[in-house]
């Protein structure tokens, strides 16, 4: 089937647990065929099952290399495409939240810090009048305090984090592990 560009889509049917999805693969770039990530982004949308969590077989074998597109695998119009992974739980999107909320977080902190740091070399180089300085640095100082403060508290988010992935790490050890 034709599409603009002239690149041409594949309707491909992909099994997953008992679901079936009917979709129409096309090339997100122009003049190209179908990816195996063209095909993986669209099963992620349509299944919720993220492309990293993938793993498609088409005839008994594993589709890995994403960037070749489908015909090298010989996927071709209502071919079966069989897809094994696990949908992302809420709790891993919460903790994925946190996550990058703490990285936000970390790069706040780290302006404030290059921030702080330009006003100090500018006040060592003579940049700001003698009588100017002592308030100058003060100010600094209190600055410093409030952004270390910052980054404890960060620190302890992310000590938590591991804290709770070592715990998540015994339990699935001992639920594979039990004699």
């Amino acid at each position: 089937m034709a599409v603009p560009g002239g690149s041409s889509a594949l309707t491909v049917t992909v099994t997953y647990g008992n679901e079936k999805h009917s979709l129409q693969v096309a090339s997100q770039e122009e003049n190209s065929q179908p990816t195996v990530r063209d095909m993986a982004v669209l099963i992620e949308q349509v299944t919720g099952v993220p492309v990293s969590f993938q793993k498609l077989i088409y005839k008994g074998k594993s589709l890995k290399e994403m960037d070749q597109p489908l015909s090298t695998f010989g996927v071709k119009n209502g071919c079966k495409v069989m897809l094994i992974g696990k949908r992302k739980s809420p709790d891993e999107e919460a903790e994925l939240k946190k996550l990058k909320d703490l990285e936000t977080s970390v790069e706040q902190v780290a302006k404030k810090i290059e921030e702080i740091n330009k006003e100090l070399g500018g006040i060592q180089k003579g940049f700001l009048a003698k009588n100017l300085q002592t308030e100058a640095l003060c100010q600094l100082d209190k600055r410093i305090k409030g952004t270390a403060e910052q980054f404890m508290k960060i620190l302890e988010q992310i000590d938590a984090i591991i804290f709770l992935m070592q715990i998540l790490r015994l339990r699935y050890i001992a639920k594979f592990t039990k004699p």
